[in-house]
């Protein structure tokens, strides 16, 4: 039953999927009519009397292809949930290529750069729906909890499916969400109470609710609240000019308390011809940003606020061989930022506030023909605003159109698939001058061929744009309103051979970034700005095995990836770091996740590993940080308490207590524990 509720949760916006799994039940439904039926003739001829006699549950067993045109990973399901984590940024780390920047401990800020092109170039979208911010370009990831998240995609090239939207089409990768969906296996309610109980003052309580409201309608409710003192002890090293260690010194990290609230809220219809959905979420924080650690300095006072809300739905309907979907949304973003001098005498008073609107509709058509063609047109429309308080702001508003036309042959042998992006960008502000309209074409070309039916090979070329964000235009002092946007172009080569329970990918690429935006110095050293000045040369491998089967009565599981990255700086051939490796960028890292499950028991290990990097454009010594590596451990079990199912595990984090730092500066915590409970009612 679970894993039919994870394959109906993988494309949730799917019709053919809903379809085939209304299809399927009603398939099994007549099978076990006439099982029955059999059962009591064979009964009654053989007796006057008339015996019960109770079948066995029908499992509907799927399993999700990740193949096809585009390189694509996933963690979905139970394999999801018995990681030791807890945000999607700490799922990501899983998956090959990708650098997870961590500014610290629960509440510092999480984000994802995949295959070194930098976070602006990949887009987070939450069922379907892209989540924006167009003041910074950066979503933070810590803040998306999995208690409500059933499957995490992460795709290079273009995701697999029908009716895309046109920013599908915009991004160099895309990280997909997909949120949980009600299924109602017995009676028309569920019910879902998880506690998690954690190092550093970690407590969790949440909660979810389904109620199915109609024959063809249900909701689901989803909240959760986490308060943390985010305190744990480290050690702060630091070496002389000779390399030798000058001082070891082990303090507690401060100022890392966070107090955040999730409430999730979704109404889900389904009819033969039409699936629609609607998502109301609300997320609020408020928290302690602990700083970097650096010349002996460990207490920061600086304090956060935020609060995201959007709303948003999607319909989808078909007629024949056409279909068609509708998406809309609108969200709401407050930020409050506060240094004061009065708490900490080193800074400068500063209490800033950002609000950022944003409004989205988007309209995706599909036709296909003879089932071997498929003709797709999606258009995209947004809206974009920012205010502050800050004095002189721009107050800039943005208007963004994007129109993509794709074509797809298919095959039983072949998949091309083609597109091509128009994006029209237009600002406007109320105090200064706005830059200029932009428009792009991007193309994309891709093909998979598979010889046979254990293997699959693709390769794939496309140009992206990042836009340049609203505080990279018009941030007081530092914006320039004449920067133009990052041009990207990538190719990948790759090759799939999966058999029985054995899967093999490995995927080689190639990127190529120009007029990278970065932040100078201007004729004042204490005034910066931003300008077009970096030229970036991507070469890489990602190598992926997956394993699953059964030693006597255990089930196993095992992961493993693998990446190789040469990014090196090409802008000028004058340049002391040309040629050099780009920070935090390390030529090899890699992942192994290994798990087994025995009746009621389960057990999971979790090994990550990060090579040495450079802080800094110059790769010297004084740049150098070492490479690091952590292990989790969890251990868990399900049984049936007082007629109710209880599920309980137990998890070690950095189980060989390492101390390490993702970003410089910022320590991550050292061993920990956590304890999760969940109770359904």
């Amino acid at each position: 039953n679970k894993q039919f509720a994870s394959r109906k949760s993988r494309d949730g916006f799917s019709m053919t999927n809903v379809l085939r799994n209304i299809q399927a039940w009603r398939c099994c439904a007549l099978v076990a009519s006439a099982l029955w039926c059999a059962v009591v003739a064979d009964v009654q001829a053989q007796s006057d009397s008339v015996r019960l006699h109770r079948l066995q549950e029908v499992i509907v067993h799927s399993s999700h292809s990740e193949g096809g045109v585009a390189s694509a990973q996933t963690l979905q399901g139970k394999e999801l949930k018995r990681l030791s984590v807890l945000s999607v940024a700490d799922a990501l780390r899983y998956f090959s290529g990708v650098q997870i920047k961590d500014y610290g401990g629960i509440g510092g800020l999480k984000t994802i750069n995949v295959r070194s092109m930098g976070t602006n170039h990949t887009a987070v979208t939450y069922d379907g729906i892209a989540i924006g911010n167009a003041q910074n370009g950066q979503v933070d990831l810590g803040r998306f909890s999995l208690d409500n998240i059933e499957a995490v995609s992460l795709t290079g090239g273009i995701r697999t499916g029908e009716l895309l939207t046109a920013s599908d089409y915009g991004s160099a990768s895309l990280v997909y969400l997909q949120s949980k969906m009600p299924v109602f296996l017995n009676g028309r309610r569920n019910v879902e109470a998880r506690l998690r109980v954690a190092s550093f003052d970690t407590y969790n309580p949440s909660v979810r609710w389904d109620e199915k409201l109609g024959k063809n309608i249900s909701s689901t409710f989803s909240a959760e609240v986490m308060q943390t003192s985010g305190r744990y002890k480290f050690s702060y090293r630091t070496t002389d000019a000779a390399g030798s260690l000058a001082n070891d010194t082990s303090a507690v990290r401060r100022n890392g308390d966070v107090r955040a609230c999730r409430a999730e809220w979704g109404v889900f219809g389904t009819t033969q011809d039409v699936y629609w959905r609607t998502k109301l979420y609300l997320y609020t924080s408020r928290r302690g940003l602990p700083g970097a650690v650096v010349r002996g300095r460990f207490a920061h006072e600086d304090r956060q606020w935020d609060t995201n809300l959007f709303a948003q739905t999607s319909a989808r309907r078909t007629w024949g061989n056409y279909g068609i979907k509708l998406n809309a949304k609108y969200a709401y973003d407050y930020l409050r930022y506060l240094s004061d001098p009065r708490k900490d005498a080193g800074v400068m008073y500063v209490d800033n506030n950002y609000r950022q609107t944003e409004a989205y509709l988007s309209v995706s058509q599909q036709y296909k023909l003879q089932d071997v063609w498929a003709f797709s047109l999606a258009t995209d429309y947004r809206f974009n605003g920012l205010s502050a308080n800050l004095t002189d702001f721009a107050l800039p508003k943005r208007q963004s159109l994007l129109m993509a036309t794709a074509a797809t042959y298919q095959t039983h042998c072949w998949q091309v698939q083609g597109s091509f992006l128009t994006q029209h960008v237009a600002d406007q502000t109320q105090v200064g001058q706005a830059s200029a309209s932009l428009t792009r074409f991007s193309p994309f070309v891709a093909v998979a061929f598979r010889p046979n039916k254990h293997t699959e090979m693709r390769a794939y070329y496309k140009q992206t744009l990042r836009m340049p964000t609203l505080n990279d235009l018009y941030y007081t002092f530092i914006g320039n309103i004449h920067l133009r946007p990052e041009e990207a172009t990538q190719w990948n080569v790759g090759a799939t051979w999966q058999k029985g329970g054995v899967r093999f990918e490995v995927d080689g690429y190639r990127n190529r970034i120009i007029n990278k935006i970065v932040a100078v110095p201007t004729s004042n050293q204490f005034r910066w700005t931003m300008t077009n000045l970096g030229e970036v040369s991507i070469r890489g491998i990602d190598v992926k095995l997956a394993m699953a089967g059964r030693i006597g009565d255990v089930q196993t599981q095992m992961r493993a990836t693998y990446t190789y990255q040469q990014a090196v700086d090409v802008t000028s051939k004058t340049d002391l770091y040309y040629k050099h490796q780009i920070a935090y960028i390390p030529r090899h890292s890699g992942s192994l996740v290994m798990g087994g499950q025995w009746n009621r028991w389960w057990a999971n290990y979790s090994f990550i590993y990060t090579g040495q990097r450079y802080d800094q454009q110059m790769n010297i010594a004084e740049n150098f940080v070492p490479a690091w590596y952590t292990s989790d451990l969890a251990v868990g079990s399900q049984v049936r308490l007082f007629n109710r199912n209880v599920k309980a595990s137990v998890e070690v984090n950095n189980l060989f207590h390492q101390q390490y730092e993702v970003v410089k500066g910022y320590p991550m915590p050292g061993i920990n524990w956590r304890i999760n409970m969940t109770v359904e009612i």
